[in-house]
């Protein structure tokens, strides 16, 4: 009798088949650490600071160093900033590792957290080494410039569009719960 129990229920109920552990989240996170660091060690090394090598009318490979958050936010601080958001970095780390493993079934929500991991991750690693993120991509328009970046930014930004994804995916599924049970 328990054996039939097992197979009517629901893969909902049953917990997703398709739920990646815990180790493959982490494991997409390396690759994106990876990637981010080998790119900030190539353009670290290939070009000067400020200089800039012209790729499209619109974009351009450049070095910057940015002591402070996203946009330079606290940039001109007097060193404090690097420590402050290091500890921010470490704490939503911590809390990500978690949500993580405790959510592994949830795909889209597991792969918006493990982009913002990455990008963390990879953003400390410069705070720590060099007390400055190395920022190399550079978008702009005529006079307009959207401030450098890096991957681990890029990673960073799909993850929060993702996470909106994830929570406006959810609302739905929650609606439509809510009118079938109406």
């Amino acid at each position: 009798m328990p054996d039939t129990q097992r197979h009517s229920k629901t893969p909902a109920e049953r917990g997703s088949t398709r739920a990646l552990p815990f180790w493959a989240w982490i494991s997409a996170a390396v690759i994106i650490i990876v990637l981010d660091q080998i790119t900030k060690i190539y353009f670290d090394q290939a070009l000067q600071y400020g200089e800039r090598w012209h790729v499209l009318p619109f974009f351009d490979f450049t070095l910057l160093y940015n002591p402070g958050a996203a946009f330079s936010f606290l940039a001109d601080g007097q060193g404090w900033q690097r420590w402050f958001f290091t500890a921010i970095a470490l704490a939503a780390i911590a809390l990500i590792i978690h949500l993580l493993r405790r959510n592994s079934g949830q795909r889209l929500f597991c792969a918006s957290l493990t982009c913002i991991l990455g990008g963390a991750i990879g953003n400390v690693i410069d705070r720590i080494q060099h007390g400055h993120v190395i920022d190399f991509l550079l978008f702009y328009w005529d006079s307009w410039y959207f401030p450098a970046f890096n991957i681990a930014d890029v990673a960073i930004t799909c993850g929060a569009i993702l996470l909106v994804l994830d929570e406006i995916r959810r609302m739905r599924q929650d609606r439509r719960k809510a009118r079938n049970k109406g």
